[in-house]
């Protein structure tokens, strides 16, 4: 079985058993062993794949990691494992592994809860665990592209010199691609003045720095729509004059899509979010695959959708201690949203959720949405 086919399984696998799985050392059998596993690691050998790995910490002796990946009888890769159902946002956890990191001769380290793993080094300073990661990988969203970069951890092809320069430009490049997204969405006016400045004679003074704002980001928007419209030419193979445009909703989740994956790191899903999502899933299993009913987090709203597809969103929540919202699209596109006092109350939209997705994969909706739902 090739490396993507071993970890679509475990993707497969975590989507089925996620909701039953309630303890940390459950998340390390039935999620993290099988990904070490596909990863080429003998996770049945402890002179291979160690658990329970003791790093010594000055002034707090007999600290263990989960796992400790050894080669030559060193680690070259620690690995700290959470429960599956929570967030790997908690500072004490990314902090645990710093003090590993530190103790040890491994150059990498790995936060997990099983679904997402975040990849750690020391790029900033030697020894020293740098606190933003310079990878994740999400089992239950990825795609080839990054699939092969995760293929870099393999025992096969885990070289840890060219790792440490690949790791640099992998968290450097994240870090222009996210500020390319945010510019996208609200440019700032050094960013408006240097192209404004190649294009106006005049003085760039405030108002006209204020116009050239809008210019701006209208540009942007028609520079995406061109160069994906140019994709999908040469994929279909169609025509100048044929070639589909963009829809200004297409646009509007291409720009979203760009936003949520550049700046994923920055986003914490909540529990509550997570709940929310568990709900949703179990309302529409009787019409759709539980594994095809997915999530994409965003700094503005936590959407739920059919195959990761923003274009398929089924419904929309924002989740806040002081007031918990819901929005469903109608046929449309039209977005109507419902206060809602708790998680519990999304079992009462259950037929409207139904209709909505039923809608997506069938084309089978009303065309608008019941009153409750307030546009």
């Amino acid at each position: 079985m090739d490396f993507i086919d071993q970890i679509k399984a475990i993707s497969q696998q975590i989507q089925k058993l996620k909701e039953q799985i309630l303890t940390e050392e459950a998340t390390k059998s039935a999620f993290v062993m099988p990904f070490i596993n596909a990863l080429g690691y003998n996770v049945f050998n402890p002179t291979e794949v160690c658990p329970e790995f003791t790093a010594d910490v000055p002034g707090l002796k007999g600290e263990k990691v989960d796992y400790a990946i050894i080669k030559d009888n060193s680690p070259i890769i620690l690995i700290e494992c959470k429960w599956c159902g929570g967030s790997l946002e908690n500072p004490k956890h990314s902090s645990q592994l710093h003090r590993y990191f530190h103790a040890t001769e491994a150059k990498f380290g790995v936060l997990t809860n099983g679904i997402i793993y975040r990849f750690y080094t020391d790029t900033e300073k030697s020894d020293v665990m740098d606190e933003k990661p310079f990878f994740e990988f999400n089992m239950i969203d990825f795609n080839e592209s990054i699939i092969n970069e995760l293929k870099r951890f393999s025992k096969l092809t885990f070289n840890p010199s060219e790792l440490c320069d690949v790791a640099k430009n992998m968290l450097y490049t994240t870090e222009i691609k996210r500020l390319m997204a945010e510019q996208l969405f609200d440019p700032s006016p050094d960013f408006v003045k240097f192209f404004a400045g190649q294009v106006y004679t005049g003085k760039l003074v405030a108002s006209v720095v204020e116009k050239f704002t809008e210019i701006t980001k209208r540009s942007l928007k028609e520079f995406i729509n061109d160069r994906i419209t140019d994709r999908l030419k040469s994929a279909i193979d169609l025509p100048d004059t044929t070639a589909p445009a963009l829809t200004s909703t297409e646009l509007q989740d291409t720009e979203a899509e760009l936003v949520s994956s550049y700046s994923s790191h920055e986003i914490i899903t909540t529990e509550e979010e997570l709940e929310g999502f568990y709900i949703i899933k179990a309302i529409l299993r009787e019409i759709i695959p539980a594994g095809r009913v997915q999530f994409k987090n965003t700094k503005s709203y936590f959407g739920i959708n059919i195959d990761g597809k923003v274009s398929k969103t089924i419904c929309r929540l924002w989740l806040n201690p002081n007031k918990r919202v819901i929005g469903i699209l109608d046929a449309e596109g039209k977005e109507a949203r419902k206060t809602i006092s708790s998680i519990d109350e999304i079992y009462g939209l259950a037929e409207i959720l139904k209709d909505r997705t039923k809608h997506l994969i069938q084309g089978s909706v009303k065309d608008s949405l019941p009153p409750e739902l307030e546009k």
